[in-house]
């Protein structure tokens, strides 16, 4: 996160889950992309200072040290990362530049992969449409890139802007949606033309079919998500809600990605950061809130096999596993231990090619009708 102001720059507990969530999910995606490119980069639009007043790193060494301290550093040696942070405050950008010198002057070893890193003084969207015009006019695109864009407010990230650099690309997005400034100001007088630059619609549309104004928050994060998805052109697209200690959304991190391999990587992820001070991150299935909890409540899950497999046989585990990843809030973790209480209740029968439990490949589940 970004406030402009070096004084207020001291880390909450939001802000450590955020941090939590990208250490991890990047630990998993470097390996994975590296696996088949030799070009990868982390391009962080809204960068900050580097570090907190307490001493806690911010996004930028974060990314950074997922990769120089990444266990099977050596397997990707053949790939050259890029970090390309994007500043746009002069003092926040001198701040970050010392503590990217003193990083890089530390972790110089003349050893592992090409690990190139630049800062831009500049703002995410004019950085982005300059990047845009020169991958134009070159008939080119932008390398597979792992964006993380972590504004302060709602302003600065414009729809057109992430679909002409990430779309239809080996490119994700972390989208930190701040709603809750969205709906405060969204009928504002003053607020239409950043509004439409940020969903990539006029406000009317944006605001058609909004039922009240206590479902305000949902339906906004679902025309950006929606819109992610036909503007943006990501295959795939989830929320995680930060919900404070009064109940209300702080914000949505929306995750867009290409590839289904992405869905499960943030979800895990997701699931195992903490956000603290008497915050959570949760998602809803059928209107039932699913809290990332260590030991959820799985009942809205196990209803839900019931109800989209209902009278299938033979649907094999993987399918199942597919399906909770990207249909649901819940984890391919969360799916045998469903399956093994429905199979001893009687509920389903399991064929099997093996001994016991639910082999990928090996275990097949026949469900009942849906009123057996």
């Amino acid at each position: 996160m970004n406030d402009a102001s070096p004084a207020k720059w001291a880390i909450d507990p939001h802000t450590r889950a955020k941090h939590q969530i990208l250490d991890s999910y990047l630990k998993g995606w470097f390996p994975k992309l590296t696996s088949f490119q030799d070009k990868v980069i982390y391009l962080d639009g809204f960068a900050g200072r580097g570090r907190y007043t307490d001493g806690t790193e911010g996004s930028p060494l974060i990314a950074l040290r997922a990769l120089v301290g990444h266990q099977h550093l050596k397997r990707m040696d053949h790939c050259k990362f890029i970090f390309w942070f994007i500043e746009a405050n002069k003092e926040n950008e001198a701040a970050l530049r010392r503590e990217l010198e003193a990083f890089v002057e530390e972790h110089n070893t003349g050893s592992g992969p090409d690990i190139g890193v630049d800062l831009t003084h500049n703002t995410f969207e004019k950085t982005g449409r300059e990047l845009a015009k020169q991958l134009d006019e070159k008939g080119g695109k932008i390398a597979p890139t792992f964006a993380f864009i972590d504004p302060f407010g709602y302003t600065g990230l414009p729809m057109d802007l992430i679909k002409s650099l990430f779309g239809n690309s080996q490119s994700e997005v972390l989208v930190n949606f701040m709603v809750g400034f969205v709906q405060r100001f969204i009928e504002r007088e003053g607020q239409e033309a950043a509004i439409e630059s940020l969903f990539g619609l006029p406000v009317d549309q944006v605001m058609a079919g909004k039922l009240s104004d206590a479902k305000r928050v949902e339906h906004l994060r679902d025309v950006y998500m929606a819109q992610l998805k036909e503007v943006g052109g990501f295959e795939y697209v989830r929320s995680f809600a930060m919900t404070n200690h009064t109940g209300n959304v702080s914000y949505y991190l929306v995750h867009g990605t290409h590839h289904r391999e992405g869905v499960k990587l943030m979800k895990a992820a997701m699931w195992k950061a903490d956000p603290g001070g008497g915050s959570v991150f949760q998602d809803r299935l059928h209107g039932v809130e699913v809290l990332f909890d260590p030991a959820p409540d799985t009942e809205p899950l196990r209803a839900e096999f019931l109800s989209v497999f209902a009278g299938r046989s033979a649907v094999p585990i993987d399918e199942i596993e597919w399906h909770t990843i990207l249909e649901t809030p819940y984890r391919e973790t969360h799916v045998r231990p469903i399956l093994t209480a429905l199979e001893k209740s009687g509920v389903i029968t399991v064929r099997r090619n093996a001994t016991r439990g639910f082999p990928s490949g090996r275990a097949w589940v026949d469900f009942p009708n849906a009123s057996e």
